[in-house]
């Protein structure tokens, strides 16, 4: 009988890809070798080659250099997020820091360069802790212009025209109101300007411009529930539409005349190009989540980051000749062997006639088998066909566990006012559809609705305990890893520079104590009974060591079972592959141990 071990992916993907300018190599980051490092890979096929060994930092945004004989990234330390930029030469060498001041959060916009490699944009905190500007660095004489950004706007550059005029950037408020800014780099005295601003409060984020630099792709929720391509001319403040889907466009890339995006259905990715404004066909590509995309600069090589429930993310090709190709395998053993589960798409009834999808994974053995109702993270983010912690799910379906994983109130890809229903209300409309997920597996055929467990991470830390201290089921066991359990100190430790995004999702500490204590896990800490394992990182910046702390303590002054494993080496998640292995691991243990019992 196989163990966990044999179901971890040889090794983890950080969700970029980035392809050289002569198409040939493609760069990425993987923690095959511990932690999260710079790599790169022929395009044609072939071995990988490790350029930095940063040994306790992480490595996080990747850019190559125009002249494709250098990349630029950001790594932070122990999973703080206190980001610093470096440069390293594409054989490895010449690893030098580009960044200067203290630390703080720097980010690097999606293209961080000009077509001449002379200027570097980035944001960064660095002013103000509670503020993100723009900042655009000259690399030849090492002087920064600064941009600030309006009150209770949090800034971070894109892209620049091909002509070098405009650079683009969003502004983001929430996850759901972001606009998009322009400014002209001819004029060293101009502000960012606000292109969206007639169009109203909503999702516009900025994606490639076109050739000419007279016009710029973007996606955007305005003229509807899902998000849209829509086409930004510059000459006439023209925005028109150029797709119409009733779901989510996530990625968008183009090179020269082709674009190519692709479509969240249903959990699923969808990849679609058109060259000319006309559709073209594509090869297929694996069934799963589209994490990335990077185009040649003809177009016609594109490169993939691509998750399936039955593989987990693997970097590959698609081109016209050959079709699609994987760079990458890391397979673990045991999936090489047996047959893995693929999810079932299904759909539950909640409060007001609402229906909430999620995905079912039932073991290919007869039942009743017990089963883990998996919450994710976000809350505004969505459970998807993946090979999901790192195999922790086909581990347990393997040891005869099934997994539903519902997509809650809060959750993205099903609609903007969906994906709002959370807004201000953690631990009321989403609680609830967790209460009518467990009615929903007392219904099913094969399934031991007495012996259910809950999980999660993030927010869905703060879901599985909300289950556990408010939801009236005789629950088998808990697992929270970074998980909150105070709202009201959950909102006055956040980042600085997320103080708009808090209030306007979670709620004021100030204005809002009283109702999101009410919200919190930890006013019902004296309702858990089940056993519980809590896992978080020291040096989280989002969900700090505090909110674990609360619960531990308050639960084992009451003698309950709970575990409690802190890393001392991480941050929100997992940067050490020894660690996440160990973690995963351990709740792979837990959860048989309490579901399996009897």
């Amino acid at each position: 009988m196989p163990d966990y071990l044999d179901f971890v992916p040889t090794e983890r993907f950080r969700g970029q890809v980035v392809l050289s300018p002569d198409a040939k190599t493609v760069a990425y980051c993987s923690n095959a070798t511990g932690s999260f490092d710079l790599w790169t890979i022929p395009a044609a096929g072939g071995a990988p080659h490790r350029l930095t060994q940063l040994e306790d930092r992480a490595v996080r945004q990747i850019a190559w250099w125009p002249d494709g004989k250098s990349l630029v990234f950001t790594a932070d330390r122990n999973g703080d997020e206190e980001y610093r930029i470096y440069c390293v030469g594409s054989d490895g060498h010449d690893l030098t820091e580009i960044s200067t001041g203290p630390d703080c959060q720097r980010v690097l916009a999606d293209v961080p360069f000009d077509a001449a490699g002379r200027y570097l944009f980035y944001a960064a905190n660095d002013r103000d802790r509670t503020v993100q500007d723009i900042l655009i660095r000259d690399l030849v004489d090492g002087t920064e212009r600064r941009i600030i950004p309006p009150d209770g706007v949090k800034f971070s550059p894109t892209r620049t025209s091909p002509d070098g005029r405009w650079l683009l950037a969003v502004g983001i408020r929430s996850n759901t109101d972001i606009a998009t800014y322009l400014i002209d780099l001819t004029n060293p005295d101009a502000e960012a300007v606000c292109v969206t601003a007639e169009h109203g409060n909503g999702y516009f984020v900025p994606g490639p411009w076109t050739p000419d630099s007279g016009a710029f792709y973007l996606c955007t929720d305005m003229w509807g529930e899902f998000t849209s391509i829509g086409r930004y001319t510059l000459n006439n403040a023209s925005l028109a539409r150029i797709t119409a889907d009733d779901w989510d466009v996530e990625h968008i890339e183009a090179a020269g005349d082709i674009l190519v995006w692709s479509i969240n259905h249903g959990g699923r990715s969808v990849l679609r190009a058109a060259r000319n404004g006309t559709e073209v066909a594509l090869a297929d590509v694996p069934q799963g989540v589209i994490d990335a995309i990077a185009l040649s600069p003809d177009g016609e090589r594109i490169v993939l980051e691509i998750d399936t429930a039955a593989r987990p993310s693997e970097i590959g090709v698609l081109d016209p000749a050959a079709g699609f190709r994987y760079l990458t395998d890391a397979r673990p053993p045991a999936v090489q062997v047996i047959d893995p589960v693929e999810p079932d798409l299904i759909t539950y009834r909640a409060s007001g006639g609402r229906n909430v999808h999620a995905l079912l994974y039932q073991p290919h053995t007869p039942g009743p088998h017990p089963v883990l109702l998996s919450v994710h993270g976000g809350p505004e983010a969505q459970e998807r066909p993946e090979y999901a912690y790192s195999g922790l799910y086909q581990y347990l379906l393997h040891q005869g566990i099934a997994v539903l994983a519902p997509n809650i109130a809060g959750s993205t890809g099903y609609g903007l006012t969906h994906q709002k229903l959370i807004y201000r209300d953690w631990g009321g409309i989403d609680l609830d559809d967790l209460d009518h997920a467990v009615r929903h597996l007392h219904t099913l055929p094969g399934i031991d609705a007495d012996r259910i467990a809950v999980m999660g991470g993030s927010y869905g830390g703060f879901a599985a305990l909300s289950c556990l201290s408010r939801l009236p089921y005789r629950w088998a066991a808990g697992v929270s890893f970074c998980g909150p359990s105070n709202l009201v100190t959950l909102a006055q430790a956040c980042p600085p520079t997320w103080r708009p995004t808090v209030d306007a999702v979670l709620g004021n500490p100030d204005t809002d104590a009283e109702e999101l204590t009410r919200r919190s896990p930890i006013t019902y800490a004296d309702a858990i009974t089940a056993p519980l394992l809590v896992i978080q990182g020291a040096h989280d910046p989002r969900v700090p060591q505090d909110e674990s702390d609360q619960i531990v303590t308050r639960l084992r002054t009451r003698g309950v079972d709970v575990r409690y494993d802190i890393y001392p080496d991480e941050g929100h998640g997992f940067t050490n592959r020894t660690n996440e292995i160990k973690a995963y691991g351990d709740i792979a243990q837990f959860l048989l141990t309490h579901l399996t019992r009897g």
